[in-house]
């Protein structure tokens, strides 16, 4: 469960869940201090953080070793439509198959679905480059 105060600043909503605090808030040209994530930073913080858990429960079960998953996502609006551009970046797919099959399950991850009826998400998912 999450647990939502206002804070002693104006938009600081200070929060729990599961033992752990954080806190959200607007940025200054808003009004708020800038002490936390945007409402909206926060949704898309829990659209990357089931984007990487999934695709990191699937190498485990498919026995990849070495796979590694980040991601940049983007909130904005355009239009009057909400956006979410997702870019995620996997090593240690065994080749094309395994990243088409992953490409497959970022567009079915819980949060994805969840979010699609109310957001446009564009994803890309590509093997990471080597240095």
């Amino acid at each position: 469960m999450l647990h939502a105060s206002q804070g002693k600043a104006p938009y600081l909503v200070e929060m729990t869940a599961s033992g752990h605090a954080f806190a959200a808030d607007e940025p200054a040209d808003h009004g708020g201090q800038g002490a936390g994530a945007t409402p909206f930073e926060l949704v898309v913080a829990g659209l990357a953080a089931c984007t990487l858990i999934t695709l990191r429960m699937y190498a485990e079960r498919k026995g990849w070793s070495g796979f590694d998953v980040k991601a940049q996502l983007r909130h904005r609006v355009e239009d009057g439509r909400q956006l979410i551009d997702r870019h995620v970046q996997v090593r240690g797919a065994p080749d094309e198959a395994g990243l088409e099959r992953l490409r497959d399950i970022v567009e079915r991850t819980p949060v994805t679905l969840a979010l699609k009826p109310a957001f446009a998400i564009e994803t890309t998912l590509a093997a990471a480059q080597t240095a």
